[in-house]
């Protein structure tokens, strides 16, 4: 923003200069340039129906202020458009120049929400000298927290009043933010299993193919990297899961629970055994069916079929 904003105080401080040797317009050439050029796109956007944005951002308190572009003159819809688009550290810069603009709540509200999507303080009434600017600070802060220590993290946040100590609210904090560090989370989750059951029931797996949910669970709840019982405990979590969204599905099909583990199990097994360069025979699909109708019977040789083709084709349930 900063060098943004240094470009086009250079750029008008060289048209008031009004260079005039070879290589550079005079001032009266380039005033004229400029005015034909803003000219024209004016009546092309008046043409379009659209607002002729121009006339809004000539607006000056001064004839002397004519270096930057004073937001405090435009409408306030239009401002608060321009400044939504800024990071909380562009925003700070901003509030260096345009107090009253840069600092007000719905900015920093949307900041908050759109990076943390989910907070119990979101849904109380604000306490005494509750600002969105300040709780930003803290959301951050914590974050950091957490991804050096998951429970300092999640006590620190408690301690705020921005979570509430709930299974559920802890788990639709971590749904809903992405700002977590999935190895931490990892751990966190691994220990805290109430919060993983409430995690897993945010998930909407309905009309959705079999891998292409699995990739969709690893990608909120991270796999860890060797077999045990923590990557069993969560497949079989996600298989009732699966099964509870596609009541219908489960029975066109007449898949269990456990006939979905197996199925999810043969998928990770058969993305390393397609992915991995190590692997120099790759299982082939007539394999893959036999081997999993072997450990799951009564599936549908084609079902099996389509669940090779998309590992084949789409790659890693659990990259």
């Amino acid at each position: 923003m900063g060098q943004g904003l240094w470009r086009v105080a250079r750029n008008q401080q060289l048209q008031h200069q009004g260079y005039g040797g070879q290589g550079y317009l005079t001032r009266e050439n380039g005033r004229r340039i400029a005015t034909n050029s803003v000219s024209n796109t004016s009546h092309r956007k008046q043409a379009q129906g659209g607002i002729d944005i121009y006339h809004l951002l000539k607006t000056r308190k001064s004839k002397e202020q004519e270096g930057f572009i004073n937001l405090e003159m435009l409408p306030p819809e239009l401002s608060f458009t321009i400044l939504s688009y800024l990071n909380a550290t562009d925003l700070c810069l901003a509030s260096c120049v345009w107090q009253d603009l840069a600092n007000d709540e719905l900015l920093w509200q949307g900041l908050c929400k759109s990076t943390w999507g989910h907070c119990s303080i979101y849904n109380k009434n604000p306490p005494l000298g509750f600002s969105f600017r300040k709780l930003y600070m803290q959301l951050d802060e914590g974050s950091l927290t957490f991804n050096a220590n998951p429970d300092e993290g999640v006590n620190y946040f408690m301690s705020k009043g921005i979570l509430d100590d709930s299974p559920k609210e802890i788990a639709k904090f971590i749904f809903c933010t992405r700002t977590l560090n999935w190895k931490k989370l990892r751990i966190y989750l691994d220990e805290r299993r109430d919060v993983l059951d409430d995690l897993v029931t945010l998930h909407n797996f309905r009309n959705q193919f079999l891998p292409n949910a699995l990739r969709e669970f690893f990608r909120h709840i991270h796999a860890p990297e060797e077999r045990g019982e923590y990557l069993e405990t969560l497949i079989t979590k996600f298989s009732h899961r699966f099964c509870a969204c596609n009541p219908d599905l489960m029975r066109e099909l007449g898949l269990s629970p456990d006939a979905v583990y197996v199925l999810c199990y043969s998928l990770i097994l058969l993305s390393i055994d397609l992915t991995s360069p190590h692997v120099k025979n790759k299982m082939s699909k007539r394999e893959f069916i036999r081997n999993t109708r072997r450990a799951a019977q009564n599936i549908s040789e084609d079902f099996v079929g389509h669940l090779y083709d998309n590992i084949y084709l789409i790659g890693h349930v659990a990259a």
